[in-house]
């Protein structure tokens, strides 16, 4: 058996073609019987997702052409289509491959934490389904493993790399207490709702969102139990307000430095921090001429999070080493397994030819054979069918004319050149 990985990723194939091969959470069960059908296929876990669709697969087939095909006939797609915006990866490098897909090195973004939660559901629908058996147990608990020791071994998701996340750590470097803090959202399109959504894994509790259409941030709003404003009750409510974030489509500025200043006062001058992430601006730059206000643009958290990208980047050399490490000491035991099976299957054998020459020399007594010459014919027996493979192995090494492969077994059947020995 051989393991097998077959994907589809970002950086393969454009999203029209992502959409076509994905799984559904109703199709799942049916895929992963149907894939499990395929001949000479035993095990089988899909992990499927808005930027990837991969198939693990623990095969006869090397050449993986069964599961190009049936990931064509299954989204009724051209195999050609599929076989030129895909991977395929085998053995090592299939195992290498999970194992950087499960530690954030082969995301979108570098680091992102939600795959793994993603391929351990995958592995779990797959064992629930009854396609998952030891061999794949073992590799994936083993990934696992090795993805918790990426995330707390190097720093790959230490440092923020979107500006939502950025602005959102930066508040909580200067508020030490950020769950307390009161904030502000002015806009409700995507990039707020990522806002909202840190704040939220912060344990901030007083939200509020501000938007010119009030059904849009209602609608967010609801998710985060927060309250609405219009843009025209900014200025009333600026002063209740530790942190303001922006991001809106707005032309001229929604926020300027007067209105700031009356706000720090009614504040008695406690510190504001505002950060605008909207392109062009919403928040005026002069408010950063407010001894209490520190403001932050798009541009200044982009900065941020390219150095930070580098330093992602750095842990992500640290983190292929502790990969290719890993994943060495699964192939190794993977090769045990299989050395353990061979022994099984040696011995198993031997003693079924043992059981055979003894029942028959049995017989021989039992007819009246000579006992002597019942055990010399068992003794020719037994030890002709224990040495012929090992004299053809022998035979087919010397073939080969490969002295070190004939040493080898030389040294493993324990044959000593005594003669040479002697004369040392």
């Amino acid at each position: 058996m051989t393991l097998l990985a077959l994907g589809i990723n970002h950086k393969t194939a454009p999203v029209a073609l992502r959409e076509k091969v994905a799984f559904t959470p109703d199709s799942l069960v049916e895929a992963l019987a149907s894939l499990k059908a395929v001949d000479g296929v035993d095990e089988t876990v899909i992990v499927s997702t808005c930027n990837r669709t991969e198939l693990y697969v623990n095969t006869q087939d090397e050449s993986g052409e069964k599961i190009l095909q049936w990931l064509s006939d299954f989204h009724h797609l051209d195999v050609k289509e599929i076989v030129n915006n895909s991977y395929l990866l085998t053995k090592d490098d299939a195992v290498k491959h999970i194992m950087r897909v499960a530690s954030g090195l082969d995301s979108l973004i570098l680091g992102e934490p939600q795959i793994l939660g993603q391929i351990k559901q995958a592995f779990g629908d797959a064992r629930h389904s009854g396609m998952v058996s030891s061999e794949f147990d073992k590799l994936f608990q083993h990934t696992f493993n090795v993805a918790k020791r990426v995330r707390s071994e190097t720093d790959i998701g230490a440092n923020a790399v979107s500006v939502a996340y950025a602005a959102v750590q930066l508040a909580k470097h200067i508020f030490a207490e950020l769950p307390k803090r009161s904030v502000l959202l002015v806009g409700a399109g995507e990039t707020i709702e990522l806002v909202a959504q840190h704040l939220k894994e912060q344990g901030v509790k007083h939200l509020a969102v501000a938007n010119r259409t009030v059904a849009r941030a209602e609608a967010l709003a609801q998710k985060l139990d927060a309250t609405v404003f219009t843009l025209s009750q900014v200025p009333e409510h600026l002063k209740e307000f530790d942190i303001v974030i922006s991001s809106t489509a707005s032309q001229l500025p929604l926020i300027g430095k007067g209105m700031v200043e009356k706000a720090l006062k009614q504040r008695k001058n406690m510190p504001m921090f505002l950060v605008d992430l909207a392109v062009p601006r919403d928040i005026e730059s002069e408010v950063n001429e407010l001894g209490d206000a520190y403001l932050y643009t798009v541009d200044d958290l982009q900065h941020i999070v390219q150095k930070n990208l580098e330093n992602r980047e750095q842990a992500a050399q640290e983190a292929q080493k502790l990969i290719d490490k890993q994943a060495s000491d699964y192939m190794a035991w993977k090769q045990s397994q299989q050395s353990i099976d061979l022994v099984k299957q040696y011995r198993q054998k031997g003693l079924l030819h043992r059981d055979d020459i003894v029942e028959k020399a049995k017989a021989q007594l039992e007819e009246g054979k000579s006992a002597d010459l019942v055990l010399e014919e068992m003794a020719y027996k037994l030890t002709n069918t224990l040495l012929h493979p090992t004299t053809l192995a022998l035979r087919e090494a010397a073939k080969h004319d490969d002295p070190s492969l004939s040493r080898w077994m030389g040294q493993a059947l324990d044959l000593s050149d005594n003669s040479s020995d002697e004369n040392k």
